[in-house]
């Protein structure tokens, strides 16, 4: 596997090496001893979602202290466009985003550590996105943001996604940010 740093401490694209051959290919898409790479991350759970249409949006979510989670997302069908949000209140990149395209062809991940808001936008029909996270969902502690939110501004290129009504109820930034 290899690790690619981004501009976000902590948020890294790992490619896998893939073994081609005429029967198909192979690839280690998670070994336990991540942690001793460059992440500090032991999953207890994986998750999978299906998005049966393009233009799906699911976020931006995330789980606040005690119950805060990382995720290790990748795409096993279709393609998505993944984005982690930076909401560490004294990160030097407070605010700022990363986002990049996750597909079963490319086969790329995208590890987000705990304090960042994630969501993704499937660009085709029929998505598969798992995701494997280290800590177990609380009701009490989810949080979803407003994907549209001005103060976020990330230049989705939508105007009207489909969105669970959850999302479609979501908060502002800015009223995420007084309750932390």
């Amino acid at each position: 596997m290899i690790f690619k740093e981004t501009d976000l401490q902590g948020v890294f694209i790992i490619e896998p090496k893939v073994f081609l051959d005429d029967r198909g290919y192979f690839f280690e898409s998670f070994r336990q001893n991540l942690s001793s790479e460059n992440l500090n991350f032991t999953p207890i759970q994986d998750n999978e979602s299906y998005n049966k249409f393009k233009n799906t949006l699911r976020g931006f979510h995330l789980q606040k202290n005690p119950m805060a989670q990382a995720k290790l997302v990748r795409c096993v069908s279709g393609k998505i466009l993944d984005i982690a949000l930076d909401v560490r209140k004294n990160s030097d990149t407070f605010g700022k985003y990363f986002a990049i395209e996750l597909s079963s062809e490319n086969k790329k991940q995208l590890f987000i550590p705990k304090g960042f808001a994630h969501a993704y936008l499937t660009l085709e029909d029929n998505c598969i996105v798992e995701y494997k996270v280290d800590n177990y969902y609380s009701k009490e502690h989810d949080v979803s943001i407003k994907w549209n939110d001005k103060d976020i501004s990330f230049p989705w290129d939508i105007t009207d996604p489909i969105l669970s009504d959850k999302d479609k109820e979501a908060i502002s930034f800015q009223e995420f940010l007084s309750h932390i």
